[in-house]
């Protein structure tokens, strides 16, 4: 067994004998409850069943008089009805009618006449334990007269019929309880139990080897908290799979990305090299091209060195100092290259004079992928409908501290696949074959500034985009300084 593998516990030593050892001692329980007022019960029975022989046989006795019973008649009434002595109080009158050899003791006296619930059970289990070779003294009424009839017995017949009575109680409370728990363990033991196992060897196998997919539990279509709670175990055992599968791929892409990057600062630099002797040629032509050709090299040097491979290498912190937002978004349009054979209208309605507090370069980026993205989605809608209205802006305000940026397009709209993973690397792309970097990189992007983006809802068709940026806190002593030098 491996060392992270957990024994499962036997058949009995587990849940399954503590659901058995529980139900046996719950029935047992019970079983003792009911022991307890019955023995008491009994006993009162057996007293009274004593009284109403002796009773019929005083009543007899009593019509004799004023005769005295012989010896012999007395005797053979005494043994008759298992008594010692006879005695009948009535109107008033006590009149011993049979006696044989009195105890020289009498241990206990009964008075059946007012006997108490507590007071039946204790001389109830007195008698069980402690009885035995001893004279009680018992009386009560005769029917529903008021004469009483006293009698002086042996308790060992009452003693012994106690005993087989809670013999016979115990033996029938053990086969009715095994039965019972029997019962019970096997119906809990195939709902409850054999559930859990179930799903403990499937957590188990799932844990050495969380990749394969037939490791994912498959759970049974029950409406009870097991079936809820397999239905979340799969649920968690596939999302763990899919987000194992997208580690893998992030590390597939960095290593990917990793081997590019080398051979691609190479070419770059050559470029560079190629691109300062054609900034020396005098032509009014590359006089033109050539600044946003070189602008365009010293971008892709600059993100080759970074490393831009989302998930692998953390971007770097914002180098942040005021644009001029209005410039920044018409380099963005020089770098959509928008076709003359897609016919998109790009609206520009970002103010001159509005600037960012933004590092110019990771800004380029998010409107950049922002503006890229509607433009596809614009290009893919024009060869899907000739007469689509393909419209593109981007529009910007300052709220105080807070530049707010709109980027706002007439095209298809966001799926709603995409919504559901809008910011997710490799689940919220867009368009065929998209892996969603660009919105992921943008969100990482604007969270580096302390900003905000989101999905806008708009009435007509297309998609918005809002960012929100705001300025940097500026220190106590610098705003002071400020002041002093305008003053």
């Amino acid at each position: 067994m491996s060392a992270g593998k957990v024994a499962v516990p036997g058949f009995l030593s587990g849940l399954s004998g503590r659901i058995l050892a529980l139900t046996v001692a719950i029935i047992m329980f019970a079983e003792v409850v009911f022991f307890v007022p019955s023995l008491a019960s009994m006993r009162l029975r057996w007293l009274d069943d004593r009284l109403s022989t002796a009773a019929a046989a005083a009543t007899v006795i009593d019509g004799l008089q004023p005769q005295v019973l012989p010896r012999a008649l007395q005797d053979d009434t005494l043994m008759a009805t298992g008594t010692k002595a006879i005695v009948l109080r009535k109107d008033g009158t006590s009149q011993l009618l049979a006696i044989a050899d009195m105890p020289p003791e009498i241990s206990n006296t009964y008075d059946l006449t007012d006997v108490g619930p507590v007071e039946a059970v204790v001389d109830a289990f007195d008698e069980l334990l402690f009885g035995g070779g001893r004279a009680i003294r018992v009386f009560g009424y005769i029917g529903d007269s008021d004469a009483i009839i006293e009698l002086v017995i042996s308790d060992d017949e009452l003693h012994q019929a106690l005993w087989g009575y809670a013999r016979n109680i115990f033996l029938l409370s053990i086969l009715l309880s095994t039965f019972t728990a029997m019962l019970i363990f096997f119906r809990l033991n195939s709902m409850l139990v054999r559930p859990l196992r179930r799903q403990i060897a499937n957590m188990q196998a799932f844990s050495e080897k969380p990749d394969l997919p037939e490791n994912v539990f498959h759970p049974a279509a029950t409406t009870d908290e097991l079936g809820i709670a397999g239905r979340h175990l799969a649920t968690m055992q596939a999302e763990l799979q899919r987000t194992l599968r997208q580690q893998k791929r992030l590390a597939e892409l960095g290593l990917a990305v990793s081997k590019i990057n080398h051979d691609m600062r190479n070419i770059l630099a050559s470029a560079q090299l190629m691109s300062d002797r054609i900034a020396g040629i005098d032509d009014p032509v590359v006089g033109r091209v050539a600044p946003k050709l070189l602008r365009a090299i010293d971008r892709a040097a600059a993100y080759s060195r970074s490393v831009l491979s989302y998930g692998q290498v953390s971007e770097a912190e914002p180098k942040r100092q005021m644009v001029s937002l209005c410039e920044l978004i018409n380099d963005v349009h020089d770098y959509l290259d928008l076709s003359a054979d897609v016919p998109i209208e790009w609206i520009n309605r970002v103010p001159e004079d509005l600037r960012v507090d933004a590092d110019p370069e990771q800004f380029f980026r998010v409107v950049f992928n922002l503006c890229r993205n509607s433009v596809q989605a614009l290009t893919q809608q024009a060869g899907e409908r000739r007469d689509s209205l393909n419209c593109l802006i981007v529009s910007a305000q300052r709220h105080g501290s807070v530049v707010s940026l709109s980027v706002d397009d007439t095209g298809p709209g966001m799926p709603q696949k995409a919504r559901e993973n809008l910011f997710a690397a490799f689940r919220g792309g867009v368009r065929s074959g998209g892996t969603g970097l660009g919105l992921a990189i943008a969100r990482e992007l604007v969270l580096a500034h302390g900003g905000t983006i989101a999905l806008v809802e708009k009435a007509g068709q297309g998609t918005l985009f809002r960012i929100e940026v705001p300025d940097r806190p500026v220190a106590f002593e610098s705003w002071r300084g400020e002041t002093k030098t305008g003053a």
